[in-house]
């Protein structure tokens, strides 16, 4: 880290530093931090994109689509599912999954579409 990005005196704004470690710990950015991890991981992306093309999709399709094994993508839609980001129903044998609900399509979508507007600061 060079001395332009960092702070050259320590100071800080204590009224403001102890108003928002109070708003912190009312929300659960615990369970975030391992929806994100969960999607970190390329597969999982890819799964998670592919959803937000497709309503609804069977673990085959879904193992296809992604170039992966049915045991390998059924292992990343596990995941995904634990973490709230993915939900499946059985038709028969059967498994269908979707998008947990339309805020996870809204953070895959501003997420690509910030990925196009800015480089990478190396």
């Amino acid at each position: 880290m060079s001395k332009k990005d960092t702070c050259e005196i320590f100071c800080y704004d204590e009224e403001k530093v102890n108003r928002i470690q109070e708003g912190l710990q009312t929300v659960d950015i615990s369970g975030v931090a391992k929806m994100f991890k969960a999607i970190a991981d390329e597969n999982r992306a890819k799964i998670t994109y592919v959803l937000c093309q497709e309503e609804e999709l069977c673990v085959c399709d879904i193992s296809n689509i992604i170039g992966s094994t049915i045991a390998n993508a059924s292992h990343h839609l596990r995941t995904l599912y634990k973490q709230g980001v993915v939900k499946y129903r059985k038709e028969g044998k059967l498994s269908f999954y979707s998008l947990d609900d339309e805020h996870i399509k809204q953070l895959m979508m501003i997420a690509l579409a910030h990925r196009q507007e800015v480089k990478v600061n190396a």
